[in-house]
């Protein structure tokens, strides 16, 4: 689909006609506007860079998650294609499921399933958003279900996945708070012959590796120093966003515990005791091996969930100092 990998320019029945290459189910506006009570504020779900997301309800019942592109642009144009053509073909438990699109005049709109428990940094503001205190058993459940996902679009997938922003709010939580990846907008395509491509730098501050940072160089580590930080911050139950601009910055942290010895005070206090220690050091452990300084030194997303799944001899992981990109520090720990 080389049309997608560019701006599209054509006319509204062109880009229906794009569309159809790739077998997405079109609705009208008159459908959406009518399933989303003309999209009321009421059933706004959230709100991003490109849009604003309702959730609706068809004739039969179904809900869905609808995605309403807010600027009419030329990147706005390039994140719906690209989300099109990431998540299309892409087939897992861990991502969430695109049901199809609408293209009427200016109005683009995304049509997803309904995923019932928000964001999981909705999930992380605890008890203060109203939201129960997740388990040790839930968060480890998350953490590996996110792995999972991600080892599916770096490994299985073809081509290659690298989503290029994985956070906290990028993943949903379905009615058992099982994870489902979603927001492909920013996605790169990786052919077989391709280890790295040099792009403009976008994501989302705390989460991005020092390399893409610094020199625009991404990989598939990208993702897995991503997904390193959204596991300490599932752990801790900290979001990124409250320790971003300080010395308590969650990557630094942990590495200042681990030296110390005192990893186990990187758990978050609310689950009061309430989980096994081991498992919530290797945890904390594979998150520290994924955020190292050097990409090569991270394992693969298949390596994290093997990790995760059985007992692991710590020598097994590196413990280099981490890396990330501070206020004017580079990339240095």
């Amino acid at each position: 689909m080389a049309l997608m990998k560019r701006c599209f320019c054509g006319s509204e029945e062109d880009f229906k006609e794009l569309l159809s290459l790739k077998n997405v189910q079109l609705f009208s506006y008159r459908e959406i506007k009518v399933a989303t009570n003309n999209f009321d504020h009421g059933n706004m779900l959230g709100r991003g860079g490109f849009g604003t997301v309702y959730k609706g309800t068809f004739q039969d019942g179904t809900a869905f998650a609808a995605k309403v592109l807010s600027v009419e642009s030329e990147q706005g144009i390039k994140e719906f294609l690209t989300e099109i053509e990431s998540i299309t073909e892409a087939k897992h438990a861990n991502l969430v499921s695109l049901l199809g699109c609408c293209v009427q005049r200016q109005k683009k709109i995304l049509i997803y399933e309904y995923v019932e428990n928000n964001s999981l940094d909705h999930a992380l503001q605890g008890s203060a958003a109203g939201v129960t205190d997740l388990s040790w058993s839930t968060r480890s459940d998350i953490c590996m279900g996110i792995a999972k996902g991600l080892s599916y679009l770096h490994e299985e997938h073809e081509p290659s996945i690298v989503h290029r922003d994985i956070k906290a709010s990028n993943v949903l939580l379905d009615r058992n708070y099982s994870p489902k990846i979603g927001d492909f907008g920013v996605a790169k395509l990786f052919p077989d012959n391709v280890t790295h491509v040099s792009t403009r730098v976008v994501g989302t501050t705390g989460y991005l590796a020092p390399e893409y940072v610094v020199h625009g160089q991404l990989t598939k580590k990208a993702d897995v120093y991503s997904f390193g930080v959204l596991v300490l911050e599932i752990i801790s139950g900290r979001r990124i966003s409250q320790t971003i601009r300080s010395d308590m910055f969650l990557v630094r942290q942990a590495w200042v515990l681990h030296e110390q010895r005192r990893l186990l005070d990187m758990v978050d206090a609310n689950m009061k005791g309430g989980y096994p220690e081991e498992e919530a050091l290797k945890f904390i452990k594979v998150a520290l091996a994924c955020t190292q300084a050097t990409p090569c030194s991270r394992p693969t997303m298949q390596q994290v969930v093997r990790l995760l799944s059985r007992p692991v001899c710590f020598d097994e992981l590196q413990m280099l100092p981490p890396g990330f990109v501070g206020d004017g520090d580079g990339d240095r720990p």
